[in-house]
């Protein structure tokens, strides 16, 4: 547990009686409260657990700095030296606006009062979150969705449209929230509020190249030189393990640890008894190479089924990727053998190029290079022509594959979607559908794979990744898990001058054909074992959809979840037996994907008194 909350607005709320009311809905009774700061007209409540978070209080006014960034002036440097990081951002924000944001770096969020003005930001990755809301002359800000909602002013009613999210991507992602007057700062955004009027911006964007022939050897000194440095930055000294699955990215980060630590990595592992789903024997190719010390672990259904609780009431909205389970189940082993950090690898898929939908949306794209003479006046009309074609596997193949190609990007990603494959009126009821923009969740993949500063599908389609499979899902997973399990998380592979480094590399050096990461790899052998760098990409999945089958009190408490969701009216009984009948019957895995996301909704809310 840790964060904090602050608002200010209408004298009717800066009472105690409003702090105690925020303190209870968040579980954060007894812990600190700042209130009545000296010639600032706010509130502050403060749960100082797990991360640093540092207060300023001093000539009106007032700042929250969750985090530890770095500054690259040595003039506000030197400020945090001797005073700490609230002070800095308080005198650097008053001195330069939101233009101080460009002096810092590395994770954090912060918060600042000047008299009637509040400013916000987050890191440039996203690791740390905020939110905020303006409501009734009310603008409440805190680390959390719910530590806004908990104000009187708010409330906990749900959003609607941010439960069709949660179906359409797993979570809810920003700027939205599960509540309808609360908004989540995307990374590298600020927002100011003065005289009931909101600001938002970004202050930083990825600088992507497009093409060049860089030399390779440079680049490859560089890589491993920037490489280390963040890695050390994340490790700085603490006693610290690292997750491991096996794959490209733990696996780096394991021997990359232990050669700036200069002593055997303790490491953490999860397998599963599942074929198809187990890495373990690539830990254990890694932990040999480097010398590690490991932790296996098998995760069970029972796993499961005890876990699911426990992550309901962890997340303060709705979280449906079921790889939480095994992020929790590890940072839970490590915490209870003393580990105070974790280091984890996310974020080198979206950086160097490794989701397997960048090469193959490629393909499609190739397709745009045909002249359109040829491909309109002559190869469709023989492709969609060709008598009984619809039979024939090839002319079928090639048939989708024109029809894929003829769906841009980024609406082209989402083709597996559950909610792009069935129409939405037999998944949803009525009433339901009535309150939420349909077209809203491809409107926003849109419009963060169109202000990607690059003209390329693979750097567009990574700056897309990097805010909602990255940002919004896989660090959210991880930092949440972390934090109930009451461990700390930290990830190298997001230093702000590696993802800057791998910007530079032009497209075919991140995905040159069928071949992921290719840099990274190619500079990376003679590192990593060589079968690790060969492996197909795996990830770091649990077999619910199989388990739910096979376990009888795991299948009894889905059934239970997805029958108790019914009652809500949200969707359609005939959908959840065919989506059950499927599941049994055809691909438990894929169907099985959108159980877990009722039962977790429906869990969510059940913890969170709906």
């Amino acid at each position: 547990m840790y964060g904090f909350c602050g608002w200010t607005g209408s004298e009717q709320w800066n009472t105690t009686a409003a702090v105690e009311a925020v303190s209870q809905t968040l579980g954060w009774e007894g812990k600190q409260v700042i209130s009545d700061f000296a010639g600032v007209a706010a509130q502050f409540v403060l749960c100082k657990e797990l991360y640093s978070i540092e207060v300023w209080n001093q000539d009106g006014v007032a700042a929250i700095v969750l985090g530890s960034p770095e500054w690259s002036s040595e003039p506000y440097a030197e400020i945090v030296r001797g005073q700490g990081q609230a002070a800095a951002f308080a005198k650097g924000y008053q001195e330069m606006g939101p233009n101080i944001l460009k002096q810092i770096h590395g994770p954090f969020a912060v918060a600042v009062t000047v008299e009637d003005k509040v400013f916000l930001a987050v890191d440039r990755l996203g690791i740390h979150a905020l939110s905020y809301g303006l409501k009734d002359g009310i603008f409440a800000f805190g680390s959390s969705p719910r530590s806004v909602a908990a104000h009187p002013a708010f409330g906990l009613d749900l959003n609607p449209q941010a439960i069709f999210h949660f179906f359409f991507f797993s979570d809810v992602p920003s700027p939205g929230s599960i509540y309808p007057d609360v908004e989540k700062l995307q990374p590298a955004q600020y927002v100011e509020y003065s005289n009931g009027r909101l600001h938002r911006d970004f202050y930083w964007d990825i600088k992507y190249v497009d093409a060049g022939a860089p030399q390779f050897e440079e680049l490859k000194g560089r890589f491993h030189e920037t490489l280390e440095n963040a890695v050390r930055r994340s490790y700085d000294g603490a006693p610290a393990a690292a997750f491991l699955s096996g794959g490209t990215d733990s696996s780096t980060v394991t021997g990359v640890l232990a050669r700036v630590a200069g002593e055997s990595v303790h490491t953490y592992s999860m397998g599963f008894s599942v074929d198809g789903f187990d890495e373990m024997e690539y830990a254990r190719i890694a932990v040999k190479h480097f010398g590690a010390t490991p932790h296996e672990f098998y995760v069970t259904p029972e796993d499961v089924l005890n876990t699911l609780p426990v992550l309901a009431s962890a997340y303060d909205e709705p979280f449906g990727n079921e790889s939480a389970v095994s992020s929790y189940l590890c940072a839970s082993y490590a915490k209870r053998d003393g580990v105070k950090v974790l280091l984890a690898g996310d974020g080198g898929d979206e950086v160097f190029g490794g989701n397997e939908r960048y090469s193959k949306q490629m393909v499609f794209e190739h397709y745009a290079r045909i002249p359109e003479f040829f491909s309109k006046n002559i190869l469709e009309p023989v492709i969609f022509g060709f008598p009984g074609g619809g039979a024939l596997w090839p002319v079928r193949k090639a048939r989708s594959y024109i029809e894929q190609a003829h769906v841009p990007l980024p609406d082209r990603l989402e083709s597996y979607n559950h909610l792009c494959r069935t129409s939405l009126d037999s998944i949803f009821e009525p009433e339901f559908l009535d309150k939420i923009n349909q077209d809203q969740p491809i409107a926003m993949l849109r419009e963060s794979y169109n202000r990607a500063q690059s003209e390329h599908p693979v750097n567009r389609m990574l700056h897309l990744d990097m805010k909602f499979t990255l940002a919004d899902n896989d660090l959210r997973k991880v930092s949440r898990t972390c934090e109930a399990a009451g461990i700390e998380v930290r990830y190298p592979l997001l230093d702000e001058a590696l993802v800057e480094f791998a910007a530079e590399l032009p497209p075919d050096y991140k995905v040159r054909g069928s071949h992921l990461r290719w840099f990274y790899k190619e500079a990376l052998k003679g590192f990593l074992p060589k079968e690790i760098i060969e492996k197909q990409k795996h990830g770091f999945g649990l077999p619910f959809g199989e388990w739910a089958l096979s376990h009888p009190s795991l299948n009894a408490e889905v059934e239970r979840l997805t029958q108790d969701f019914m009652a809500r009216g949200i969707i359609r009984p005939e959908y959840l037996s065919e989506v059950k009948r499927r599941h049994a019957e055809e691909h438990a895995t894929f169907y099985g994907t959108m159980l877990w996301r009722i039962a977790m909704l429906e869990a969510w809310m059940q913890a969170h008194g709906y």
